[in-house]
């Protein structure tokens, strides 16, 4: 068994024993048990379970960023990687639902989840084309971290199997962003720039420069 195909399937065992038994319960040691895998092994590779959702998280921005749209206008191409990283969800949804319900619970792991989740909206915006660097990539990816979570709660409630009421989220999410930005940017013209170099307005616009990456 390979090193990516061992840790997918200790991923995968976690966030099934997650989904059936409850976030509380999971640990590298159970998850292995409850895969059949290597007790060893998974000691080898993970350190424990904040390792496993290090892991998942970056199964989930590889499955958002691989075939992500590259044509079309910014908001499409956004639109289509935050649902490719929602479909990747989708396929363990009832371990990441136990997560977000334990999360509360352990103030630890919510601010680890927040600073995860954080980086990841950096990887969404350069696979959208964005850039995720600098000051106005710290605004860009706590735009994107809010529509983020505003999806996130509608995909909680959505049980439907196109996730109809999930996509009409992200759409007004981003259509709420557009508008924050382009007010931003209105308000920024109609008043006297300080300098010739004065930084331009924090939209979700890739820059004329080449994206390298997040943060």
């Amino acid at each position: 068994m390979s090193e990516t195909s061992f840790e997918r399937d200790l991923v995968k065992a976690a966030f099934d024993l997650a989904g059936q038994q409850g976030w509380r319960l999971v640990s590298v040691a159970a998850a292995a048990r409850h895969g059949g895998l290597d007790l060893a092994e998974a000691r080898r590779r993970f350190t424990g379970t904040v390792s496993i959702l290090a892991r998942f998280g970056r199964l989930a921005d590889a499955h958002a960023l691989d075939g992500a749209m590259t044509e079309g206008v910014v908001r499409d191409r956004l639109f289509d990687i935050m649902m490719r990283r929602i479909d990747f969800l989708q396929q363990h949804r009832d371990g990441v639902i136990a997560l977000l319900r334990h999360a509360p619970f352990d103030p630890a792991l919510t601010l680890w989840l927040a600073r995860a989740n954080l980086a990841a909206m950096g990887w969404m915006l350069e696979g959208a084309g964005i850039s995720a660097r600098g000051l106005r990539g710290e605004i860009r990816k706590k735009g994107l971290l809010a529509v983020w979570a505003w999806t996130l709660r509608a995909w909680l409630r959505d049980e439907s199997a196109d996730l109809a009421a999930t996509m009409a989220a992200l759409d007004k999410a981003l259509t709420r962003a557009d508008r924050a930005a382009a007010q931003c940017a209105h308000g920024r013209a109609a008043t006297p720039a300080p300098a010739a170099d004065a930084e331009p307005d924090a939209s979700f616009q890739p820059d004329s420069e080449n994206p390298d990456r997040p943060g």
